[in-house]
């Protein structure tokens, strides 16, 4: 009796969990509501066979509960109930697929009208390519990817010349205009994943993979990697802004191209250079960026700061200082964490450049601005 009231109550709150749970599905904002439709017509399946059968064996434990005086009977198979099971499982079956494959039909069949996007994962950010007015893309190769050319284009590709290129986090769309997003990896296997759009991809080296939606809504959504790709996958994270056809020129207009970039130009200021190099290089996965505990000091109003070391003395956080822990980490430890960091060769620009994107997270004005140098002249 008590193992029957305990399958029965095991039902009840599985069912109350699901529709008072605060976790539920975040709202849509884009064309694939038919996602959403095949989930829960998935969930009210197995909900149904779920307490249909967890009821059924409260049933029987309360039914057939052992006695004295009961024997255990015998009877040949019956035919006309497995039919039955048969039949139900078939169909629950069917119903179970048919949606999936009609929306997985939909999705893999981009519309003819679709604009393009290339997001290319490394560990552990983001950054983004624009076909230009010719609406084609250069040509890409991983041989030819290096500090300059982070892309990887082929220079002597005359379709390349035009492509725009995004190197922060952020990419922007156009509100109702389908668009296809091309997805690479520079690494190991990423995850393009915006929650509100419900559509996502793997990133696959070596591949190119793709998929396709329609944003419905204005706003700014983050752009999770949902596949775990080393120490720092939990900071790998971006953001889709969806504009309005005023507002999305204005942000393109503002973006550099690859011949831009051939002619001295740059795809970023040194702060984002800052910011691509630490992520890059693995900075981010030992120091937090926001305040949180991590392995090594944050880097949050780090710059300017006084820090006791291990052996008692007192140091200025500035920019000698942050290039010597970068070249030489074991010189000057500071006290509370493991003498770990292993040293970095970085030319002279890449030092500047980290160090600028440390110094600009401090919310201190005049520390953030007076960068040393990292060379004397």
């Amino acid at each position: 009796m008590t193992f029957a009231v305990i399958l029965v109550a095991i039902v009840v709150v599985s069912v109350l969990f699901h529709f008072l749970s605060p976790w539920q599905a975040t709202p849509l904002a884009s064309n694939w509501g038919s996602i959403d439709t095949t989930i829960t017509i998935t969930l009210v399946i197995t909900g149904i066979f779920f307490v249909a059968i967890v009821l059924f064996m409260a049933y029987c434990v309360y039914k057939y509960k052992a006695v004295p005086e009961r024997r255990s009977e015998y009877r040949p198979e019956n035919k006309k109930l497995e039919w039955w099971l048969i039949g139900i499982t078939t169909v629950a079956i069917c119903a179970l697929l048919a949606p999936g494959l009609i929306v997985y039909n939909d999705f893999v069949h981009v519309p003819a009208n679709a604009v393009e996007f290339e997001a290319v994962g490394e560990q552990w950010r983001w950054s983004y390519r624009l076909p230009g007015k010719d609406k084609t893309f250069g040509r890409t190769s991983v041989t030819r990817i290096d500090e300059n050319n982070t892309f990887g284009i082929d220079p002597s590709d005359a379709a390349g010349q035009d492509d725009i290129l995004i190197a922060g986090n952020q990419i922007h769309v156009l509100i109702n205009q389908s668009t296809k997003a091309l997805l690479r990896s520079k690494d190991v296997l990423h995850d393009f994943y915006v929650p509100q759009f419900r559509a996502k991809m793997d990133l696959i080296p070596g591949q190119v993979t793709y998929f396709w939606f329609t944003p419905t809504v204005l706003g700014t959504f983050d752009i999770l990697c949902a596949e775990y790709c080393g120490i720092g996958h939990y900071n790998m994270r971006g953001q889709v802004v969806v504009d309005d056809a005023s507002s999305y020129q204005k942000w393109l207009s503002s973006q550099v191209t690859f011949a831009d970039v051939l002619s001295g130009g740059t795809v970023e200021g040194l702060v984002d250079q800052g910011q691509r190099l630490a992520s890059s290089r693995g900075c981010i996965a030992c120091h937090s960026i926001d305040g949180a505990p991590s392995l090594g000091p944050g880097w949050l109003d780090l710059y300017g700061r006084q820090e006791t070391l291990s052996d008692g003395s007192q140091v200025k956080v500035d920019g000698p200082y942050l290039i010597e822990s970068v070249i030489d980490p074991a010189v000057k430890i500071v006290a509370g964490y493991p003498p770990v960091m292993v040293a970095y060769q970085m030319s002279d620009e890449q030092l500047d450049s980290l160090v600028a994107y440390i110094a600009s997270l401090s919310s201190d004005p005049d520390n953030s601005t007076s960068i040393q140098p990292s060379i004397e002249e």
